[in-house]
């Protein structure tokens, strides 16, 4: 099998025998370990007066990262970037020139939510200003926008590249969700769950990805029917126990090393969380390893590697 396929099979909670896949939405340490620029520090402003050699050798360069980044870390998919200034046919072909490097090797996927996400300090007031006192507005927009990604996804559907999505809007804080599980409910569980129909109907796979305490909306986001969900987070009070034991039968649960352990912790506790997410996210079937978040920008790289270290001895499925 090869790691695309090993990731599927994860998603769709079938059996495996040898290692869990691994995956991660972010690894932000390219000059660290590459010496190279992170997507997200690349601003093409000079894109528009490049010629297409120029533009084509670029494309490549952020492919070969991608690939890179899975081949050294053994990730079994990844989750494409896409650097600022780039058209949908620069995806398109940079996507393309993936797998020209790794052929069918690893699953790809994109960002592809379309909900309403946790809204930042400056965008908090007028956000719950506009559901108290315009909410059939708030949801027809809601409705507009998962419209808006389904015929985005129809487009991407023909260029046979993409695997699946990856909804990275955040719900929740670390104590609590930022809506109550009823406005939940009303603005954000319908479309979700249209949404995720959505892209299973064309084909895709949908991991969903939501940081913080998800406990209190965790059986409207199970109702959603995405194949997996991201990132089971233990500084959220998420313990990937509980979360099998209610809704491993229905998800792929993916994640729950804790990442400020990972920053800020002892060798040990990093390992203790490691090993406790394989012994509880593992039986059955149905886990990728994971962070609770991503290899962000601060963490010590070392730390990453001893993560992947547990992974390596610890993480197998015995042969039957």
């Amino acid at each position: 099998m090869t790691p695309r396929d090993r990731l599927i099979a994860a998603l769709e909670r079938r059996p495996l025998v040898g290692r869990v896949p691994h995956f991660e939405l972010e690894f932000f340490l390219t000059m660290e370990e590459f010496g190279r620029v992170h997507f997200s520090q690349r601003r093409y402003a000079q894109w528009n007066q490049m010629s297409d050699s120029e533009r084509n050798l670029h494309r490549r360069d952020v492919a070969d990262l991608h690939v890179a980044i899975a081949r050294r870390f053994e990730y079994s998919g990844m989750l494409f970037h896409i650097p600022i200034g780039w058209t949908n046919e620069d995806v398109c072909l940079s996507i393309e020139q993936i797998r020209i490097l790794s052929g069918d090797s690893y699953f790809v996927s994109l960002h592809g939510d379309a909900t309403y996400s946790l809204p930042s300090g400056e965008e908090m007031l007028d956000f719950v200003s506009r559901i108290a006192d315009e909410p059939q507005k708030m949801r027809d927009q809601a409705d507009r926008q998962v419209e808006t990604a389904l015929d985005m996804a129809r487009h991407i559907r023909t260029w046979g590249t993409v695997d699946g999505f990856c909804l990275c809007s955040d719900y929740c804080f670390n104590d609590n969700p930022f809506l109550s599980p009823a406005m939940f409910d009303d603005f954000i569980a319908p479309y979700l769950k249209r949404l995720i129909a959505g892209y299973r109907e064309m084909g895709f796979y949908v991991i969903k990805h939501t940081d913080g305490n998800i406990m209190p909306i965790l059986s409207a986001l199970a109702e959603a029917e995405p194949h997996a969900l991201h990132s089971l987070d233990p500084q959220g009070h998420v313990d990937i126990a509980e979360v099998k034991k209610l809704v491993g039968r229905q998800l792929c649960l993916i994640g729950n090393v804790n990442c400020a352990l990972l920053q800020t912790g002892t060798d040990e506790q990093v390992i203790e969380s490691c090993r406790y997410a394989l012994r509880h996210g593992m039986p059955g079937g149905g886990y990728i390893f994971s962070t609770s978040n991503c290899i962000y920008t601060g963490m010590p790289l070392e730390r990453y590697y001893l993560m992947l270290d547990v992974w390596r001895k610890e993480g197998i499925y015995e042969g039957e």
